[in-house]
């Protein structure tokens, strides 16, 4: 059988190695103790690692025993603004995987705790976004996958 589509690349072979999945998430924080509130009470992440400064929060089982992770460092422990690894961010936005039930669940307690967030299906895919932003102004997407493509 023959088909027209053209032979797409995969670079995983041309380099011999390929990622299999999300380490960590890392966001040097304005408001430090706003941001791991939000991250701990209003989205309910597990702190996995307090460092002072640094929170390292559990997102999930990682890669070969690598625990995935977001962490918020506190951008006063980094008084000199024009250190590289600080920079000027891009970020769009982050995404959270949980289940349908859990995001129903996660409007639920927006609602009953007035927390503005916005809904966006992506029929293409068949998932659903809940968004809401974290005290630095970050987007935070919750989504889910196996959404009907109407629904």
């Amino acid at each position: 059988m023959t088909t027209d589509r053209p032979t797409t690349k995969i670079p995983a072979r041309e380099r011999g190695f390929s990622i299999s999945g999300l380490g960590e998430i890392a966001i040097r924080c304005i408001d430090f103790a706003a941001m791991t509130e939000f991250y701990r009470d209003t989205l309910g992440l597990v702190v996995l690692a307090d460092r002072g400064g640094i929170i390292f929060f559990r997102l999930g089982n990682g890669v070969e025993g690598h625990t995935s992770v977001l962490a918020l460092f506190d951008d006063d422990l980094n008084p000199e603004r024009g250190d590289p690894q600080v920079g000027t961010s891009t970020l769009h936005h982050i995404a959270l995987s949980l289940s349908q039930a859990d995001q129903l669940e996660a409007c639920n307690w927006f609602d009953a705790a007035e927390i503005s967030y916005r809904i966006e299906q992506f029929a293409w895919a068949g998932w659903r976004g809940v968004f809401v932003t974290d005290p630095d102004g970050n987007t935070v997407e919750l989504v889910s996958a196996g959404w009907p493509l109407n629904g």
